[in-house]
């Protein structure tokens, strides 16, 4: 009689045997898979929701503090920097998915996401009388920040 990990036992050898150690191992590996990726979506939407509270607190100082050129920089550059969190972690999320299925791999989207931080810098540019540069930087930085923030919270809870 041989007993597995989840205290199943059985008898016999042969198929039966190895049908019955295929199927633990997969159910196994399929539930650490799902662990992973509810830990994965967790971090995703925790990082989100953190991203949107700072955009809401621009929003917030843009209007009602004697601020609104620092807040509004803030608030652009906090937007593309929102774009860029959710392209990087959609981006990482279907490489991740094609080597698991042993697809080609396709890139994590760093055009893309400069792309949309130089456009964030031409519209400050532009508009220089409502947006402060300095601050647009500093508000494509701040998933970043967040990105950061969140991996020491994550590490001291464990």
């Amino acid at each position: 009689m041989h007993c597995d990990l989840l205290h199943f036992c059985y008898e016999g050898s042969g198929p039966a045997k190895r049908a019955h150690t295929e199927g633990i191992y997969h159910a196994r590996f399929y539930w650490e898979k799902s662990q992973i990726m509810s830990y994965s979506g967790m971090t995703v939407n925790r990082q989100r929701k953190w991203m949107l509270y700072l955009l809401a607190l621009f929003v917030l100082g843009a209007g009602f503090t004697p601020y609104p050129r620092i807040f509004l920089g803030l608030l652009l550059g906090g937007a593309a920097s929102f774009y860029n969190l959710w392209l990087l972690q959609r981006k990482v999320s279907a490489l991740a998915e094609s080597v698991e299925t042993n697809k080609r791999a396709t890139g994590i989207g760093t055009l893309s996401r400069m792309a949309a931080a130089v456009l964030a810098v031409f519209i400050a540019l532009r508009y220089d009388a409502y947006f402060d540069m300095i601050f647009v930087i500093v508000g494509l930085m701040t998933s970043y920040l967040v990105i950061v923030i969140d991996f020491f919270m994550s590490e001291s809870e464990e």
